[in-house]
């Protein structure tokens, strides 16, 4: 893709989303992540109840009553945005793949950082971390990580999905021939392997966003050691599509990241009753899982709204650090 029809395409999103982030999200993402300590802003006299470890001895010396150094919380925050680019990303029944949908969330949470002077990073992963653009503060850098999204999001690893409006399209584009690309590993998805990459270049704390299907297992402990240093939020990206079949017969479908194939018959009802089944137990799984390590889980639909799930998200945060949990 052209650099200028990327710029293009952040033209468009900026107006679509624009105002939202200025509005909405760049003032409420600030007040509930917290900053990476305090700074020294200056002495005071000391009055009682002030802890007696922050007295200025320097200063109380030369003045000749007692002083105390008074801090402030440094508001700067450093986003890290883990985004998935595996195969499944490209799979997209509602006017826009799950990698166009991603693609869209990172340059929404980039433009709300640069709006609050904070700096923004980027890793895109699959088995392993394909492009590292470590976190730095400016327009013209945050468009540079808005731009390596959208570059990925317009060269799929797979044949990418048709356009065709209809259930019988979209099987048929599952049911297309499978075939690795030239490089390999690149259809595979580790999460595990980015956590340890944020770990390894990361060492100061920030406010992660894994933005990802999460069609991966094994890696919880990868996830849980991360979210001990960092502030680390999982976001869910998802198509209807996946959460049951339509009634299309016997169709041929391919998993695009292991390369499996199967018929299945749609038609009969235990077996559309059995995967709608299975995809709300892994749905439920997730939920647990994040729960249980103490991330936070946002649920973005890419047939709907990005925003909206945003700002339900933030909210609840809010709520919850005004109320000590």
């Amino acid at each position: 893709m052209l650099t200028r029809e990327i710029l293009q395409r952040v033209r468009e999103i900026q107006i679509r989303t624009g105002r939202q982030a200025a509005d909405v999200l760049a003032g409420q993402y600030v007040s509930v992540f917290k900053g990476q300590g305090v700074e020294f802003d200056e002495v005071r006299p000391y009055v009682p109840g002030d802890d007696p470890r922050r007295i200025d001895w320097n200063v109380t010396a030369r003045m000749g009553q007692p002083y105390v150094k008074r801090y402030v919380e440094e508001r700067q925050l450093t986003i890290m945005l883990l985004t998935d680019i595996s195969a499944s990303q490209d799979f997209g029944s509602a006017g826009r793949s799950k990698r166009e949908a991603t693609a869209e969330l990172c340059a929404l949470l980039a433009m709300s950082a640069i709006s609050n002077d904070d700096k923004v990073g980027l890793a895109l992963f699959h088995g392993q971390v394909e492009q590292y653009i470590p976190a730095r503060k400016g327009q013209k850098h945050a468009l540079r990580v808005i731009r390596e999204v959208l570059a990925h999001a317009d060269a799929p690893a797979s044949p990418a999905p048709s356009r065709r409006r209809g259930v019988l399209g979209i099987l048929r584009d599952l049911a297309r021939p499978w075939r690795r690309p030239p490089r390999g590993g690149r259809l595979a998805t580790s999460i595990a392997a980015a956590m340890d990459f944020l770990m390894s270049v990361n060492r100061k704390r920030c406010v992660c966003f894994v933005i990802s299907d999460f069609m991966d297992v094994g890696y919880d402990r990868a996830l849980r050691m991360a979210n001990r240093r960092h502030d680390v939020v999982a976001v869910h990206i998802h198509d209807p599509r996946e959460q049951e079949l339509a009634d299309a017969g016997l169709v041929r479908l391919t998993d695009v990241e292991s390369g499996q194939s199967r018929l299945v018959d749609t038609g009969a009802a235990a077996t559309r009753a059995a995967f709608a089944k299975d995809n709300r137990l892994r749905l439920k799984q997730l939920a647990e899982r994040m729960r249980s390590n103490g991330i936070d889980l946002v649920s973005i639909d890419v047939s709907e709204s990005i925003v909206t799930p945003l700002v339900k998200f933030f909210r609840q945060r809010e709520q919850r650090r005004r109320s000590g949990r």
